[in-house]
């Protein structure tokens, strides 16, 4: 995998789209009907569009609450949410700046909107939220803890995946809100770590975030070598393949760094968004050898860099886009995967901004392997199937676990 890759993103993509002629009734709410216009004239199933077409007809002939130019925010949400649903594909939704995946999206799609990020992120166009770098996810009714970005302040202060989130401030947790006018300050988390039992108290500091630095910080930080029956395992955790320098920090700490001794490698793909040049998994499946410069002052640098050694990937829904095509590349290449179904979300995603400054995202093109494989709604099942309960799960990670016990099984000769 050369270190200084300038592959384009394969499936986070801003691929042209060609446009067709559809007609859809008109609401007269302008960013319900640009979201509409944008779909039609880009999706790139076109088999899917009168489905579309369909939805907007209910939404603005709802006999209850119509959808018109005076709608509430509330209502033209809830509008768009339904008729993007009605296409059924991944890579399409819109995304409001009161969701970290707002954020990280526009960082992500940073190309596409790049005539609109100074005055977006004022003043430099650079990508930023306040947060401290934890995910929180829905489950019967109370708010589970999901991710943990390793490295991030939520991590440093000791937030663990499964931890019930009580409340920020003593008020209600919102992804942004909760943070805002808070950069540089500690705020405090309650969170609830098993069923019934009293909340704790965690001081977690806020810091102003860029998604992209943050993501290439959690691959990273999450780079761990232990040692078990003598031998070295080493683990990597790949939060998304669309952080620039993401595969390149990977292929150092494999050439030169941490992972250069150990016996055998666990690949984290259970990540947060896909993307990355398709050819990423080659760091681990390739046949071209490794390469390196040696310039007059005698440091190498490696300008190729393949991992030879026994692999295990972790997946689970969390692998999606362009980290399943990494996933199904590992499995096809004999590597075994632990954990749970991937997401089957295969498709090439392009970002748009709507009148509100919300982003939509459309999936513009197919994604096909090999001849006619689609991975679109389907996903990679693992060869090792292991649930992990999120709810009060303190930190345990058993999907984890089970990739050790068989990297050491491969290890011992088993």
């Amino acid at each position: 995998m050369p270190l200084r890759s300038v592959a384009l993103a394969f499936l986070l993509m801003l691929a042209p789209a060609q446009a067709v002629p559809a007609e859809a009734m008109k609401s007269g709410q302008p960013v319900f009907d640009r979201a509409v216009a944008l779909v039609l004239d880009n999706y790139h199933d076109t088999s899917a569009l009168e489905r579309l077409k369909a939805a907007v007809a209910r939404e603005v002939e709802d006999a209850n609450a119509p959808l018109t130019a005076g709608s509430s925010e509330v209502r033209v949400d809830r509008a768009i949410d339904a008729v993007l649903a009605s296409l059924g594909g991944s890579h399409t939704g819109r995304f409001r700046p009161d969701q970290i995946a707002y954020f990280e999206l526009a960082d992500i799609f940073r190309f596409a909107i790049r005539h609109d990020l100074r005055r977006l992120f004022p003043p430099d166009g650079e990508v930023s939220y306040p947060g401290i770098g934890m995910i929180v996810r829905p489950v019967d009714g109370a708010l589970f803890v999901s991710d943990v970005y390793d490295g991030s302040p939520a991590d440093r202060a000791g937030v663990l995946v499964g931890d019930e989130v009580v409340s920020v401030d003593g008020t209600p947790y919102r992804e942004i809100a909760s943070f805002a006018d808070r950069v540089g300050r500690d705020v405090e988390l309650r969170l609830r770590r098993s069923a019934g039992a009293a909340p704790i108290s965690v001081k977690v500091a806020v810091e102003r975030l860029r998604p992209l630095r943050t993501f290439e910080t959690a691959i990273r930080d999450s780079i761990d070598v232990k040692e078990y029956d003598g031998r070295k395992v080493g683990y990597v955790r790949l939060w998304t393949l669309s952080a620039p320098d993401g595969l390149d920090v990977v292929a150092r700490e494999i050439a030169d760094g941490r992972l250069k001794n150990a016996d055998g490698l666990i690949v984290d793909l259970r990540g947060r968004w896909g993307g990355g040049p398709s050819d990423a998994a080659e760091l681990f499946v390739g046949d071209t050898p490794t390469f390196r410069l040696i310039p007059r002052n005698g440091e190498d640098d490696f300008a190729n860099v393949r991992w030879r050694r026994p692999v295990v990937g972790i997946i689970d829904e969390g692998a999606r886009s362009g980290l399943e095509l990494f996933a199904y590349a590992l499995q096809a290449n004999g590597i075994p995967l632990v954990g749970s179904r991937t997401a089957g979300a295969l498709l090439a995603g392009r970002a748009y901004l709507l009148p509100d400054d919300s982003l939509l995202e459309i999936a513009v093109a197919d994604a096909v392997i090999g001849d006619d494989l689609r991975l679109e709604g389907i996903g990679v099942e693992p060869d090792i199937a292991v649930a992990a309960p999120l709810p009060y799960a303190a930190g345990r990670d058993p999907q984890r676990d089970a990739a050790v016990t068989e990297m050491r099984r491969m290890l011992s000769g088993g």
